[in-house]
């Protein structure tokens, strides 16, 4: 059974910077499809990055596009997020889920890892002055 550790989150100043990562037992990045998602408060999980199994290739939502990097190490079963320039809208629990898909990355293959894949526990991310 695929599980998946979140670590990296805390409190961050607007306009800082935060690496979460995202480790896998039961399963290899060589299968798994990895998405990070993201709960604020008071609101439904989002799926934001994903990064394909497959090809490597990667899909982010608008609003972290360009602020926000997904990347993989597959010898350490490791996936990251590299945020940067992080305001108040970026505070909530962050996980990171996997599916078994041999999709590229895409809207589509972000919705159904939110939806079907297994999630680790979470990691608070927190953007206060």
């Amino acid at each position: 059974q695929l599980q998946l550790v979140e670590s990296g989150g805390g409190l961050v100043q607007p306009g800082g910077s935060l690496r979460l990562s995202c480790v896998l037992s039961g399963g290899t990045l060589d299968y798994y499809a990895i998405g990070w998602l993201r709960q604020a408060p008071g609101k439904e999980r989002d799926g934001i990055a994903c990064i394909s199994a497959a090809d490597g290739s990667t899909y982010y939502i608008d609003s972290v596009k360009d602020r926000f990097t997904i990347s993989r190490e597959n010898d350490k079963n490791t996936v990251h997020l590299q945020m940067t320039n992080l305001g108040p809208d970026d505070t909530g629990v962050y996980y990171c889920a996997g599916l078994d898909s041999t999709y590229s990355a895409t809207y589509r293959l972000l919705v159904e890892i939110n939806v079907f894949g297994s999630r680790g526990q979470g990691t608070q991310v927190t953007v206060s002055s």
